[in-house]
């Protein structure tokens, strides 16, 4: 497209109110009539106040709006530091995630909620938002505030909830497996049935289900306990092998990371699936059997024990029945559930069941990291989940690659606000 036609569009997106005066003034020249008939609109008037036509498709079903989940409006001057962040770093985050949602049938509903609009509307939005110019703030800003309304997020227990942090992590290891290298990083299996409970019945949307066929039977996939007592060996599942059980086992809670090889090279690892097991945070476990409190619990003091106590560890590491299953990633990385190659500090892990993946989330709440404690207020996309991400109100915030990227996702652990950014086209009642 030529500079010219940028233009155009851009400045179609920012201002329409001379073009709607001068084709009335043509239609009064033609027509004879007198002004009255024809109202101007102010200077101000944009692309937001034409007439959208309506979208095709079945309304979202109110009935598929998970209990407990409720969206409030909110105007953008009135969320905590909105205007401090830059939201043009943000726009090249968004614009990965709409390449996810082009993919996906228009005609289908975004999420639970009217207000979370259609895929069509979404694209809509994804078309002008390659029209701002990279780290241009005021565009960035104005894209945001005129394409979206901001909702707060509630749940049940009120308008805060966990917000903890994650990263990507290195480890050590090696194509075959030595007195060194003892401890596996296993293939998705073949066996391994997976299913969308929603797809039975609506109560359980974004709830799944794995398991394993036996003589006919459907009947849970291997624990954590039966898979490392060898219930997969001999299928030539085995990715990598590393050097630390306990490493292999933050790798599962990351769910991708980077394994560096005796020659210097590396080999970068994604999620591919989970053996459908319930997780258990092994910090609570810690917890409840008095060896630590719940306020010193964090992955640094985990680890640490962890380190201190290697025969109690594997023991604790065992009540976590939950598996996670790796594929190998290619290109750029590391990868989201999405399919999106994750951004440190706009990436965001949220629950999938109150919130639709690609969809802009703004945080309020404090980086553990300082001191005193700082605030964290960013605008985000929802990109990932995690199986320890429960809750309307509960956010992941991917910190990075690397050790220091690990040392502030270790000790994240704060209470904060989640705003939703749904298209302003789905609005029911837009604030002003």
């Amino acid at each position: 497209m030529t500079q010219t036609g940028i233009w155009r569009r851009r400045a179609a997106l920012i201002d329409q109110g001379f073009r709607a005066r001068f084709a009335c003034l043509l239609l009064l020249l033609a027509c004879g009539l007198g002004l009255a008939a024809c109202s101007f609109p102010t200077a101000t008037t944009n692309i937001l106040v034409t007439k959208q036509k309506p979208l095709s498709g079945p309304p979202v079903n109110p009935a598929e709006v998970p209990a407990g989940f409720s969206i409030f409006p909110v105007a953008f001057k009135d969320i905590p530091g909105w205007s401090a962040d830059r939201q043009s770093d943000a726009l090249p985050v968004f614009l990965r995630s709409c390449s996810r949602l082009r993919k996906q049938s228009p005609d289908r509903a975004m999420g639970s909620r009217v207000e979370m609009g259609r895929l069509s509307q979404w694209v809509r939005i994804c078309d002008d938002a390659r029209i701002i110019r990279s780290g241009n703030e005021a565009e960035a800003q104005y894209f945001f505030e005129s394409r979206f309304v901001a909702y707060r997020v509630s749940h049940n227990h009120g308008n805060t909830g966990l917000i903890t942090g994650y990263y990507e992590p290195d480890l050590q290891g090696s194509w075959t497996a030595d007195v060194r290298y003892r401890f596996p990083l296993y293939a998705l299996p073949k066996d391994l049935i997976s299913s969308d409970l929603g797809s039975f019945d609506i109560k359980w949307k974004g709830e799944q289900i794995a398991g394993r066929m036996d003589d006919n039977r459907f009947v849970p996939y291997y624990s954590r306990a039966e898979i490392e007592q060898g219930a997969l060996s001999g299928r030539q599942l085995e990715i990598v092998w590393v050097d630390s059980a306990i490493d292999a086992f933050f790798l599962h809670i990351q769910g991708s990371g980077r394994v560096t090889l005796p020659d210097g090279t590396h080999v970068r690892l994604g999620y591919a699936g989970r053996n459908g097991r319930r997780y258990t945070a092994v910090g609570r476990e810690l917890v409840a059997s008095g060896i630590m409190s719940l306020e010193d619990v964090t992955m640094p003091t985990i680890r640490a024990w962890m380190l201190a106590n290697p025969v109690a560890a594997q023991a604790l590491m065992l009540k976590n029945k939950s598996f996670v299953f790796f594929r190998v990633l290619r290109g750029d990385g590391p990868v989201g559930a999405q399919g999106t190659v994750l951004t440190p500090g706009r990436s965001i892990a949220v629950d999938r069941k109150y919130w639709p993946l690609g969809v802009p989330v703004w945080l309020d709440t404090t980086d553990t990291g300082t001191h005193p404690a700082s605030p964290l207020r960013r605008l985000g996309v929802a990109q990932d989940t995690g199986s320890a991400i429960k809750g309307a109100v509960r956010a992941d915030y991917f910190w990075g690659h690397g050790n220091t990227a690990g040392d502030k996702a270790g000790i994240m652990k704060s209470r904060g606000r989640m705003y939703m950014l749904l298209p302003r086209i789905a609005a029911i009642n837009p604030p002003s």
